[in-house]
């Protein structure tokens, strides 16, 4: 462990810039203590750059701490003693412990957003304790990983790609953008979780090691499961559906879903965290559509109210304009927007899905037209959807099936499920689909089944959208695709 102190009048200045409750790994706790006149203060931190120049040595620490600065009245003999502040490598980890001989006023409470600490003289002691030491050579260096591509390109300075991100994601993950874009996500999961608990719903968690693959695809990755075959889920689809069965009415749940698509895209991943929800209705679907869109609102306005410090933050890097939906939000019906692509020059069918090109051409339509970066798309053709989909009872070729938008792409996919055991089973034919595997799934609706509707949202998704970032890789911590497994 290395340490340095020096004993003389200096200046010394905290400046904090969050509150302690946004406190990161890297700046662990700042602890202020009175005993008598004694003022004591911790800071275990990350050291992020320094400056050694005239009579003044500068450690800009992370996050928090913007700046320590110390100033020496006599440069020979006390800079001589600073020249391991100097050394120290950037990234390495130090706790400063200072001491101070009078007592001063001061906020009796440190978590506060805005704090600033000036002590301007008579500190009897300065100490700091290298806990960690960083390698001298790194594989990226911070400040090239918050350039904007642009103004790296006109400088001629280096930028770092994604593959250097992600090959190297502990040192990326530290990059103020970064911690941001995760913070929001956070915030993303928390207003989902708050809101529907206001709104009567119960939190569930199911299986993700299932005997048959639960969209009634070949997308499923299978693993070996004792003497035979078990597959990860796609979709916590049918256990949510059996707890509306078991007379919980409204549920939801937080969690990984895998998908064996060998989509190498901007905008897939293999295993990603999935929000859902089930809920049963009264007389329409609507009732859970809409349900559903009121959550989205409500995590949109909680990210501008808690987070525009986060947003403003990836925006220096990765400029975007603000994000605008619509209260209460829009709803099309699929030929509605079918009728807006072929006025644009797209060909399609009746029975056709939304290709990725023409989600994003409605995106920019609808956009253009209602001035909203997020909508609802209703009434699905039902050949597009999977076995457990509502037939519309006006219209067999269309279902009673939904998808959600944010900026021309698909965030949530949803419908109202085939609740009629006798359908379900014709259904489940139809696409394919081993009728023995998914038993205990049909049974389930044998003893009585309220009608009942719900969705799939991708958590990486919502947040690359509603930030503007261009990959959903940006916003997943550890990504998982068909070229990468690691780290």
């Amino acid at each position: 462990m290395h340490s340095t102190e020096c004993s003389c009048p200096i200046l010394f200045a905290f400046e904090f810039m969050h509150a302690a409750s946004h406190l990161n790994s890297q700046s662990k706790v700042i602890l202020f203590k009175i005993a008598s006149y004694l003022f004591t203060t911790v800071t275990f931190t990350e050291i992020q750059q320094h400056i050694y120049k005239g009579r003044g040595c500068y450690l800009k620490q992370k996050f928090l701490t913007k700046c320590l600065l110390y100033y020496f009245k006599n440069k020979r003999k006390e800079m001589c003693e600073c020249d391991l502040l100097y050394n120290l490598p950037i990234n390495d980890h130090a706790n400063t412990v200072s001491y101070f001989r009078h007592k001063y006023n001061f906020v009796n409470h440190a978590i506060v957003s805005v704090l600033f600490l000036h002590f301007l003289k008579n500190i009897c002691q300065f100490q700091i304790y290298v806990i960690s030491l960083a390698e001298p050579r790194l594989p990226l260096q911070l400040d090239d990983a918050i350039r904007p591509e642009v103004d790296g390109e006109e400088e001629g300075r280096a930028t770092v790609n994604q593959d250097t991100r992600l090959d190297n994601r502990v040192i990326d993950l530290r990059t103020c953008t970064s911690q941001a874009v995760f913070r929001l996500q956070s915030g993303i999961c928390q207003l989902f979780r708050e809101t529907l608990i206001q709104k009567g719903f119960v939190e569930i968690q199911t299986p993700k090691i299932i005997s048959a693959a639960s969209e009634g695809g070949a997308n499923v990755f299978t693993v070996s499961y004792f003497k035979s075959n078990a597959y990860l889920a796609q979709s916590p689809q049918l256990y949510k559906q059996m707890c509306i069965c078991a007379d919980f009415d409204k549920v939801f749940c937080i969690g990984p879903v895998f998908r064996a698509e060998d989509s190498n895209t901007h905008r897939h991943l293999t295993e990603f965290v999935g929000l859902d929800i089930e809920m049963a209705f009264n007389y329409h679907y609507h009732e859970v559509v809409d349900e559903i869109a009121d959550t989205m609102v409500q995590i949109f306005k909680g990210l501008q109210e808690r987070f525009q410090t986060e947003i403003q933050t990836v925006s220096k890097q990765f400029p975007c304009e603000p994000f605008k939906f619509l209260e209460p939000t829009l709803r099309l019906e699929f030929p509605e927007a079918l009728a807006m692509l072929r006025e644009a020059g797209v060909e399609m069918g009746d029975e056709d899905d939304l290709s990725t090109p023409s989600e994003k051409l409605l995106g920019r339509l609808v956009k253009e037209k209602y001035d909203t970066d997020f909508y609802i798309l209703d009434k699905y053709p039902l050949a597009v959807r999977p076995f457990y989909t509502m037939p519309d009872p006006k219209n067999p070729k269309t279902s009673n099936s939904y998808d959600m938008f944010m900026r021309g792409e698909e965030i949530l996919s949803g419908a109202q499920r085939v609740h009629d055991p006798q359908l379900l089973t014709e259904r489940a034919m139809h696409h394919g689909i081993d009728l023995e595997k998914i038993k205990a799934y049909i049974d389930s609706f044998r003893f009585g089944a309220p009608p009942h509707a719900g969705g799939g949202i991708g958590l990486e998704r919502v947040t690359m959208l509603y930030l503007g970032l261009s990959n959903v890789r940006q916003t997943s911590m550890f990504p998982r695709d068909p070229k990468r497994l690691t780290p």
